[in-house]
């Protein structure tokens, strides 16, 4: 807007050498501006030399003197108030209640001292004198990077720019799958789908496995198909015990907390901007293609500016990752019930005396119907124990065991079923919130 009517400013100069009989009212017409503006800047460039550009630029609507100060006994008047409430006033006046307060003073007017006229004044004084606190400053401090290979991030990312089939999935159309070292950066591997659910995420994750080796443990969100459905988190889903079946510990995030999942969420973020939004894949081939080249760009050619990478590609800056160890031929299936041994569950018996553990129905006791029971996992009996008023009153057996080693072909489409299973419990109970 300035450089407009600095170049309105300069064609008034023009107009004024060459036609200097021309009205005021002749010149705004020609201009496009009021009169009042050109009798204005008629007046400046006739006070100027001809050649003074400086007077073709706007002056600072900017005060140029300070505000007046308040009386000193405003000041004092308005802390008063501050810190003892006038009229049996039950909370701390702020800045609009002093400001109507001060307007009828008695003690002002007796003074014949005017009050201020904007909460601003008010405002000031308070914060000067210490009236208001501040909010101390966040200190941000880096996370502690993990050895490299040991811990690993996963997430899914949405492919925007691929629009969902009219009568497929409207939400989620197509995603990638993401994973991530926590303590290199390397963007690990990615896979490509429409169908993401717990029982693909199974075997999207062993592929990821079989290609790059076992890590220590793994981040995921709270994502349903990873953590199972509503009201039976507290349990690990199908997708947790396949990873703890592996000896890889899950590292849940709090809900609501993508800050605590980083290191992925970047990678997303850098994914749409870089990538996504630049090629705008609109099917799965297409988006193949385009990862396929962005992931030799970001290892190889894209400077990472995050502190491990020390502002390099990921592969210069780790040249040689340590190798990990192979996917297992034979996986023990109950190798989970050791992450919750000793754990203990609330849950309420039913009308007909019993209970739900991991979709499974135990019978407690048609006597504790309506009551709250705690249940403890003794994993070495692989029994539950019931407890009610901390006294222990039944034992059962922990339904679903396999009780013996399992080949890993076998195993994966055995884990997959269950992991099917919670889909369709999902599936269930958000029909059921629809109805």
């Amino acid at each position: 807007m300035e450089e407009q009517h600095y170049a309105a400013r300069a064609k008034l100069r023009e107009l004024q050498a060459q036609y200097p009989h021309w009205t005021h009212g002749r010149m705004a017409e020609e201009l496009g501006y009021s009169v009042g503006w050109v009798r204005k800047w008629r007046r400046r460039l006739r006070q100027a030399a001809p050649d003074d550009e400086s007077v073709l630029r706007g002056l600072s609507r900017r005060r140029k003197t300070p505000y007046p100060r308040p009386d000193p006994r405003i000041v004092q008047r308005v802390l008063e108030m501050r810190d003892h409430p006038p009229e049996n006033l039950c909370r701390i006046p702020g800045p609009k209640a002093l400001l109507h307060y001060l307007s009828i003073d008695k003690e002002l007017k007796t003074l014949g001292l005017a009050p201020p006229r904007s909460t601003r004044t008010i405002w000031r004084i308070l914060d000067e004198h210490g009236r208001i606190t501040r909010p101390a400053p966040i200190e941000h401090e880096p996370l502690e990077r993990p050895e490299p290979m040991t811990s690993w991030a996963m997430d899914f990312k949405d492919i925007t720019s691929i629009p969902p089939e009219p009568d497929g999935k409207q939400q989620h159309a197509v995603e990638v799958l993401n994973v991530v070292d926590e303590g290199t950066s390397f963007w690990l591997d990615y896979q490509i789908r429409g169908d993401f659910a717990a029982e693909t995420t199974v075997y999207a994750l062993a592929l990821s496995f079989q290609k790059l080796g076992i890590p220590e443990q793994l981040r995921l969100d709270r994502d349903p198909r990873l953590v199972g459905p509503a009201g039976m988190r507290d349990f690990p889903s199908a997708v947790q015990r396949f990873l703890l079946c592996l000896g890889i510990t899950p590292i849940l995030c709090p809900p609501h907390r993508p800050d605590k999942n980083p290191y992925v969420e970047r990678l997303h973020g850098t994914l749409e901007r870089e990538c996504i939004q630049v090629n705008l894949p609109k099917d799965i081939p297409q988006a193949a293609e385009v990862f396929e080249h962005f992931h030799y760009h970001y290892h190889h050619e894209r400077p990472h500016q995050g502190s491990a990478c020390d502002n390099q590609p990921p592969a210069t800056a780790f040249p040689n990752l340590p190798a990990l160890p192979a996917l297992p031929d034979w996986v023990d299936p109950d190798r989970w019930l050791w992450h919750i041994k000793g754990k203990r569950f609330v849950r309420k018996v039913r009308a007909n005396g019993s209970m739900t553990i991991d979709k499974t129905s135990y019978y407690v006791s048609k006597a504790l119907a309506g009551q709250y029971i705690v249940v403890w996992v003794d994993a070495a009996h692989r029994e539950l124990v019931v407890l009610h008023r901390h006294k222990e009153t039944k034992r059962m057996p922990i339904k679903g065991l396999h009780e013996s080693l399992m080949s890993l072909e076998d195993y994966l489409p055995w884990i997959a079923e269950q992991a099917r299973s919670e889909q369709r419990r999902l599936r269930y109970a958000k029909q059921r919130v629809l109805r």
